[in-house]
């Protein structure tokens, strides 16, 4: 009997290896698909990541990682027979965006989810209409892309309002600090003025 220790290890390993059952055991479901352990296919998944793996690749927790496959913004491209999560290259990329858009531009879990939701209906469509010479349905996929490509746009448009608001504050801001610096170094230098015309004003001699 082969050995079972490490088996979450194997199981990922074992991608890669020849085992030798004629009836092959299933041990991965990718993307739906569900993969065995045989040799080595143009198919077969490799490279992939456990979460702490992945979680150090794209310097996330794995608690926030978990948050976003809660909240179906990602979803592991396999689990393992033994029910570890396991992420490939465009899982990693998806997390990337997805920490790019929170940190760097700001945006909410919701805003980034319908992001997500478009991009992912772009590949679909893409496909769909790569698939069918009907033009009826060319055109429908098309239209549906647009109204998706347009919903990007007033999203996009609304951080981009937002973030001018909060510029617009900001400077209101500077400008008020600026006038109150601007009377103190006017007062400053009128007072540095009369003490000049009048140096013995305060000290005369009785």
């Amino acid at each position: 009997m082969g050995r079972r220790g490490g088996r979450g290890e194997e199981e990922v390993r074992g991608l890669n290896r020849l085992r030798g059952p004629i009836r092959p055991r299933a041990n991965l479901y990718v993307n739906g698909k569900v993969w065995y352990r045989r040799g080595v296919t143009a198919e077969t998944p490799t490279n992939l990541l456990r979460i702490q793996e992945a979680a150090t690749e794209v310097d996330l927790t794995t608690r926030s990682i978990r948050y976003y496959e809660e909240l179906g913004l990602l979803k592991p491209a396999a689990r393992s027979e033994g029910a570890y999560r396991l992420y490939d290259a465009d899982d990693l990329d998806r997390l990337r965006f997805i920490k790019g858009l929170r940190d760097d531009a700001g945006f909410s879990l919701g805003e980034i989810g319908r992001l997500l939701e478009d991009e992912t209906a772009r590949a679909r469509n893409r496909e769909r209409f790569r698939a069918t010479e009907d033009p009826a349905e060319r055109r429908a996929i098309l239209v549906d892309a647009i109204e998706r490509v347009d919903r990007q746009v007033v999203t996009l448009r609304s951080k981009i309002e937002r973030l001018e608001a909060m510029i617009g504050e900001a400077e209101e801001r500077r400008a008020h600090l600026r006038l109150h610096l601007a009377e103190i170094d006017a007062g400053q230098a009128s007072h540095a003025a009369r003490h000049q015309h009048n140096p013995d004003s305060g000290s005369h001699p009785r």
